[in-house]
C-alpha cells in the first residue's frame, strides 16, 4: 500500500498549491448544472443543494435533471415538500430507484419545516433524518460555504490517484478521506468540492483519464508512478444471487389494479403490481386468486444486492367479489394513463409487456 501522501508534500503550501490549481481550474471550466451557483455567483439555497445531492446519490446527472426540474416545479420550497402528500412524492420519485431516498427526504423536509430552516452547520446538518456524513458535508460546503470534507465517487476517484492510495476499496476510504482533508481549503470549500466533483467526472474518469488535460497532474503520485487508472482499487464483486417471483396484471373494464407496497422495505410506500412476496424470499408465495391466468412473460431488474426474474401472470375481468379482501382495497387504474401510475422501474417494464401482450392480441 502506498502511504497516503508518502511522497507529495505535507507542507501548507503543498496543500494550497493542489487547491489553488483545482480552484483556478473549476473558475473556467465549472459544469452548468440546474443545482448549482457558478463562482463568483451568489450560493444556491439550502434546500435546492440538499434536493440535488439527494437525487444524486447511486443516479447520473443526466437521469436527475428532468426530475429535479419537476420537483422545483411543483415544491419550489423545503415546506411546500413537507407538506406534501407521500403517495404524490413516491410516484414523482418513481424511476429514480432507491425509493427510501424518497421517503428521508420527506422525513427530512418535514423536519426542516419544524426548525424552520436548515441548520447551517455540517454537525447539526448531520441530525436530520437521512442526512449522512457525504449529504451532510456537501451541503454544509456547497450552500453555507462552510470548511468540509467532500468525498463522493468522483472525489474517491481523483484523490486516490492523487496520493496514490492503493488498498482496495471500500477498505481505502478511510485513508482517502484523510488525503482529501489535507487538501481541501478553509476558503471556497463549496467551490473546492464540486471543483473535484467535476474533475473525476470530465477528466479524471474512470477509464481513459485525460492527464494531459489535468490541473493536478504536476502533483499527481498516480501519473508520475505511470498507470493512474489502475487506483482506485476494487475488490472482487461477489455474484448476486437471482430472485424469482411472479406479478399479477389484473384488468377490468380497461383498467389494471394496483396496489400500495408496505411504507418501509423493498420499494416501500409505491404503487405496484400485486405479488407473491418475492422482495422477502427466494421464491414467492402462491396467485392472489383461483382464476384461469396465462403467462406474459419475464421481466428481468436488477436491485444492488440481488438481480430479479419476474414472471408476468395476466388474467382479464375477474368477476365482482372474486378478488380476496385485500386486492379489493386496490386502485383501478385507467390503462391509458399508466405513465401517470409513478410504478417503480421493475413494475413499469411488467406494464409495458402487459400492454404489449394485450395490442398483440387485439391486434
Amino acid at each position: 500500500m502506498q502511504a497516503s501522501g508518502a511522497t507529495l508534500s505535507s507542507s501548507a503550501d503543498s496543500k494550497a498549491a493542489v487547491s489553488d490549481a483545482l480552484l483556478a481550474w473549476y473558475d473556467t471550466h465549472a459544469r452548468r448544472l440546474p443545482w448549482r451557483k457558478l463562482p463568483g455567483e451568489e450560493r444556491q439555497h439550502p434546500y435546492r443543494v440538499w434536493l440535488s445531492e439527494v437525487m444524486l446519490q447511486q443516479t447520473t446527472v443526466a437521469v436527475v435533471g428532468p426530475y429535479y426540474a419537476r420537483f422545483l416545479e411543483r415544491w419550489p420550497r423545503v415546506e411546500d415538500l413537507a407538506a406534501a402528500d407521500d403517495a404524490d412524492v413516491m410516484a414523482a420519485w418513481a424511476g429514480l430507484g432507491y425509493y427510501a431516498r424518497a421517503r428521508n427526504l420527506l422525513a427530512c423536509a418535514r423536519e426542516v419545516a419544524r426548525l424552520g430552516a436548515f441548520p447551517s452547520t455540517e454537525q447539526g446538518l448531520r441530525q436530520l433524518p437521512g442526512l449522512g456524513d457525504y449529504t451532510a458535508a456537501a451541503v454544509a460546503a456547497i450552500a453555507f460555504d462552510q470548511r468540509a470534507v467532500v468525498v463522493d465517487a468522483n472525489v474517491e476517484r481523483v484523490v486516490a490517484r492523487l496520493f496514490a492510495i492503493d488498498t482496495p476499496l471500500p477498505a481505502a476510504r478511510p485513508a482517502i478521506r484523510v488525503a482529501t482533508d489535507r487538501i481541501t481549503p478553509d476558503r471556497r470549500a463549496g467551490d473546492f468540492a464540486q471543483g473535484m466533483m467535476d474533475l473525476g467526472a470530465t477528466i479524471c474518469t474512470v477509464k481513459a483519464p485525460r492527464c494531459l488535460l489535468c490541473p493536478l497532474r504536476p502533483h499527481c503520485i498516480g501519473y508520475g508512478q505511470g498507470e493512474p487508472e489502475r487506483l482506485p482499487v476494487k475488490a472482487a464483486k461477489k455474484p448476486k444471487p437471482v430472485r424469482k417471483g411472479r406479478a399479477f396484471w389484473i384488468e377490468r373494464d380497461g383498467c389494471v389494479l394496483l396496489v400500495r407496497r408496505e411504507g418501509k422495505g423493498m420499494l416501500g410506500g409505491m404503487r405496484a403490481l400485486p405479488d407473491d412476496g418475492w422482495s422477502a424470499r427466494m421464491d414467492g408465495q402462491g396467485a392472489p386468486m383461483d382464476t384461469a391466468w396465462r403467462s406474459g412473460g419475464v421481466v428481468r431488474h436488477g436491485f444492488t444486492h440481488f438481480d430479479l426474474e419476474l414472471q408476468l401472470m395476466l388474467c382479464g375481468s375477474p368477476e365482482i367479489g372474486s378478488l380476496p379482501r385485500e386486492l379489493e382495497l386496490g386502485e383501478w387504474w385507467p390503462l391509458s394513463d399508466i405513465e401517470a401510475a409513478g410504478l417503480p422501474t421493475v413494475f413499469a417494464k411488467a406494464a409495458r409487456l402487459a400492454l404489449a401482450e394485450r395490442q398483440g392480441r387485439e391486434g
